[in-house]
């Protein structure tokens, strides 16, 4: 569908998108996706626009102003907002940009997920994997070919995936310092052995204070809580499994005595080991 907005190029195209009421229940959507060539002195502004926006800069200059903030996004970054707030977004350089609206059950939590790590204009290491399924959107329409809605959404996580894996503090890996999913990877592995929060802060190479924030937000446990969450829910695993006396399980999940093992299994379970493990007999 030709563009015909005030300051948009000729050739420029979008497609609108009605989506079914399964995909409204269960997946990711596109409400609209368009490839604009942006003239200088374009803008708009809205109240809202119901949906949230994925845009990205492939030359030139966008402005952005969103939540009382001034933003300008360069070519080769993304720009991601919830546009049911008012926003508005224009160019005086003129620019060119692929994007799309899109909504769904569980896009506000990837919404807001994704821009306490990266915010609303980011760059990303290797942009190239999220650009090309925003093209393969874009494309869906464009070739007018069968609608898949399940592909669509698939298209869209990915990409969001792509946005939180991207962010500062996380891995692909989990081999790099500072990554909350190498932490989480290492006190998996080492749960048993006596784990202190400073020792966990200097190998994520963060201060105590941030190093504990930071955890929170990423898992929401503490570091502490965490700890003891992988003790318990081993412990669990060996009291209905394994025949070990309680004081073996105890000591072999990383648990200083058996009184401390008891007090941390009942209050997050709500009963001791020895009914845990009697309930499960009885079942």
């Amino acid at each position: 569908m030709k563009a015909y907005e005030e300051y948009v190029s000729s050739g420029s195209d979008y497609y609108a998108y009605t989506p079914s009421a399964t995909a409204k229940k269960m997946f990711f959507y596109p409400i609209c996706t368009g490839h604009f060539m942006y003239q200088p002195s374009y803008a708009i502004n809205r109240t809202s626009f119901d949906s949230f926006l994925l845009l990205y800069i492939k030359s030139g200059r966008m402005d952005i102003e969103y939540n009382k903030k001034k933003m300008t996004a360069e070519a080769g970054e993304f720009v991601l907002l919830d546009c049911y707030k008012p926003h508005g977004y224009g160019t005086k350089t003129g620019c060119e940009a692929i994007w799309c609206h899109f909504d769904g059950p569980m896009a506000r939590n990837y919404y807001e997920q994704a821009v306490s790590y990266v915010g609303n204009v980011f760059a990303l290491s290797n942009p190239y994997p999220a650009i090309k399924k925003l093209e393969a959107i874009y494309q869906t329409f464009a070739s007018d070919v069968i609608i898949k809605e399940a592909l669509l959404s698939k298209q869209l996580t990915d990409i969001m995936t792509e946005i939180y894996l991207d962010a500062p503090g996380r891995s692909r890996t989990g081999g790099g310092g500072g990554s909350m999913d190498e932490i989480v990877s290492y006190i998996n592995e080492h749960f048993a052995e006596n784990i202190s929060i400073p020792n966990l802060a200097q190998r994520a190479m963060m201060s105590q204070y941030h190093f504990i924030r930071v955890f929170k937000r990423e898992t929401s446990f503490t570091p502490h809580e965490y700890i003891i969450n992988t003790r318990i829910s081993t412990a669990k695993y060996m009291l209905k499994n394994t025949r070990l006396s309680i004081k073996d399980i105890c000591f072999s999940t990383g648990f200083s005595s058996e009184s401390v093992f008891c007090s941390s299994f009942k209050k997050n379970v709500g009963s001791t080991p020895a009914e845990y493990r009697n309930t499960l007999a009885q079942a």
